[in-house]
């Protein structure tokens, strides 16, 4: 029997581990804590199907002065951790351009029609109807250029890739979210996204389904990795362990990993927070405020506010100034109430600055393959991706192209 290690328990590796045992491999799941609880916990709980494009650096001056000037709330940043970002940055940048970014959409857009079907099939193993909400969601925009702007892209976005969408006036808008105080210029509703009440106890469901399934979840500290005439051994709480294959599937913290083995890897790392709100008439969908850069979500816990992204050193001190903003402007559409969390909840998303995962082998190293950097993606993408690196590792055909995934294309960018 084929074996495998995977390090990391997020979407990513538990999508991973899933697909690897469904082929038979022997499979151990290692992570320093409980499954789904970092980046995988800490989003909007959205799978997003309507994401068929995935987010490029804005290249109008007017945008980018208003992220330099700190007046937009997409993005925060200290000038004193900008040094560490600036070589991404510029990659990002270069890769945002019109032509390269349409190149990189028509390969992400093939992923990502993957991502409900992935998902529905391990919500039904894993009994957890429970957690999902197929509602869709919205994005409000307050101004009526921005609006007119939003549906033009929208019907040009739903008639390529045929996904429903539609327009809402602020009547259509109010009648649907009676919890709004107002509807500014009324919203664009993508009816086929999927939401999830609680993301960190839909990752935790796919992971007991995986250990019913006879897989092994193991704590473990990724940085043991090493390789073996045989393959690949870790220590764990448990002991060593050993497999044929290891696959790093640690959102932001692989690059560190793997500059041990000698690769330098690139990655843009957003910050984002949220916090809960004691809300009493919570939204019926997560909704989007365009110009205010940030989600509300209902969530078990109350009505998830979750920000943009924040550029900031590993190891700096929490600064929700963003999630500060936004919860001000929140007020202005719903009664938040009171927050459950005096401290919010922080954490890293890990995006490429090509836009696209890393899902494939590593160039150097037989037997050592990469599952990461998804960016805002991670959780819708987790089991699509995880499915496509399965195949790989099995020798199967694949179910979309993964050439434009593959680790190598790194060398090159």
């Amino acid at each position: 029997m084929r074996s495998a290690i995977v390090l990391g328990a997020g979407m990513a590796g538990v999508g991973t581990a899933l697909h690897l045992q469904r082929r038979g491999w022997s499979v151990a799941l290692v992570d320093r804590g409980e499954p789904g609880r970092e980046t995988s916990y800490g989003n909007a709980g959205i799978i997003q199907s309507e994401a068929v494009e995935p987010y490029a650096m804005p290249r109008d001056r007017a945008t980018l002065w208003a992220i330099a000037s700190g007046r937009s709330n997409d993005v925060h940043y200290a000038l004193r951790h900008l040094p560490r970002h600036l070589g991404p940055l510029l990659r990002y940048w270069w890769h945002s351009s019109p032509r390269r970014h349409a190149a990189a959409s028509r390969a992400y857009a093939t992923l990502i029609a993957q991502a409900a079907p992935e998902h529905a099939a391990l919500i039904e193993a894993a009994g957890a109807a429970d957690l999902v909400r197929q509602g869709g969601f919205r994005i409000l925009h307050r101004g009526q250029r921005a609006m007119e702007a939003a549906v033009a892209d929208a019907e040009r976005l739903g008639a390529r890739h045929g996904l429903r969408v539609r327009a809402m006036s602020p009547a259509d808008l109010a009648a649907a979210e009676p919890a709004l105080k107002q509807a500014g210029a009324g919203a664009i509703h993508w009816e086929d996204p999927w939401s999830v009440r609680d993301p960190g106890a839909l990752v935790s469901a796919y992971a007991a389904l995986f250990a019913r399934q006879g897989g092994t979840l193991l704590r473990g500290e990724a940085e043991s990795l090493g390789q073996t005439a045989r393959g690949w051994s870790m220590r764990t709480a448990d002991g060593m362990i050993e497999a044929e294959a290891a696959v790093v599937a640690l959102g932001p913290w692989s690059p560190v990993l793997l500059r041990r083995f000698g690769y330098r890897i690139a990655m843009v790392e957003k910050r984002g927070y949220h916090r809960h709100w004691r809300s009493a008439r919570t939204l019926e969908v997560p909704l989007l405020d365009a110009q205010n850069g940030y989600v509300m979500a209902p969530m078990a816990a109350g009505l998830r506010l979750t920000t943009g992204a924040e550029l900031a050193g590993p190891e700096a001190a929490i600064d929700p100034v963003q999630l500060a903003r936004a919860e001000a402007a929140a007020q202005d559409l719903v009664d938040l109430g009171a927050p459950r969390e005096t401290v919010p909840w922080s954490g890293t998303r890990p995006c490429m600055p090509d836009m696209l995962p890393v899902v494939g082998p590593a160039p150097r190293h037989p037997g050592l393959w990469f599952q990461f950097g998804h960016g805002h993606q991670g959780f819708t993408l987790g089991p699509a991706s995880g499915r496509l690196l399965a195949e790989a590792m099995s020798g199967e055909a694949r179910f979309v192209p993964d050439a434009p995934f593959a680790p190598a294309r790194l060398a090159a960018a």
